[in-house]
């Protein structure tokens, strides 16, 4: 819940100008929902797409508050964010209501970014991979596998490292990525996990970049509070490749 419209598009622009080189690699800005159409405006024509930081699973009704998958897309979005640790937080997500989302998301053709991740109680009780083994069987429960990974990403977002200034180490963020890979391909098929994007998100600055995608299992990353500053952002995206 960051920038006026105005504020958005004036991000949207700068961030534009600054990765306008950058290729073979997909930029998305994810403002809120008040700010969507003014910023694909900003950026059309130009490297970056535009996401949805949520979702409703219904295609309409009375929902006050809500929005469906059929008006992310009319307003010019190319993914949308599912079960981000914050909406699991303060606002009741669940497994099984990002479910539901995933499922309506891809009935309308409306790729998803799920988000899964342990909080510090968790990893500190030795359950990061049970929590992590239920997020993805109970949350991409019923998907067909035919063309997930290109419908399909996941963001991998240890709770306990976002907006906290810690940052899981990129041997801890590789580790659970690999997981989560495995664990993909046992649900839905060796092909499907070897495709699949997986992207880390949790406290992820231009500091640290470099190393995070230096990882075998990191294909990119979900960005919070680095991305409200294009020329940070900027840096991100231009992360160096790996060897």
């Amino acid at each position: 819940m960051y920038k006026t419209v105005s504020e958005a598009v004036s991000t949207a622009t700068q961030l534009a100008s600054a990765v306008q080189a950058v290729s073979a690699r997909e930029i998305v800005v994810a403002p809120p929902f008040v700010s969507l159409t003014a910023v694909t405006n900003a950026v059309q024509g130009s490297n970056i797409a535009v996401s949805g930081q949520d979702v409703f699973w219904e295609e309409e009704g009375a929902y006050t508050g809500e929005v469906s998958p059929a008006m992310l897309l009319s307003a010019g979005c190319r993914y949308t964010i599912i079960g981000h640790s914050e909406r699991r937080q303060y606002f009741g997500e669940t497994n099984d209501t990002v479910n539901k989302k995933v499922k309506a998301c891809l009935k309308a053709g409306l790729p998803a970014i799920v988000c899964i991740g342990e909080t510090l109680q968790e990893r500190e009780e030795g359950k990061t991979f049970s929590i992590l083994e239920a997020q993805i069987n109970q949350g991409m429960a019923g998907l067909d596998p035919a063309g997930l990974p290109a419908r399909m990403v996941i963001a991998y977002e240890p709770v306990w490292a976002i907006g906290t200034g810690k940052t899981a180490t990129a041997a801890q963020a590789e580790e659970a990525h690999r997981f989560i890979r495995d664990q993909v391909g046992k649900f839905f098929g060796a092909d499907v996990a070897e495709q699949v994007r997986v992207l880390y998100g949790g406290s992820v600055k231009p500091e640290n970049i470099d190393e995070l995608m230096a990882e075998n299992n990191i294909d990119g990353a979900l960005v919070g509070g680095a991305s409200l500053k294009a020329d940070s952002f900027a840096r991100i995206v231009k992360f160096q490749e790996k060897s």
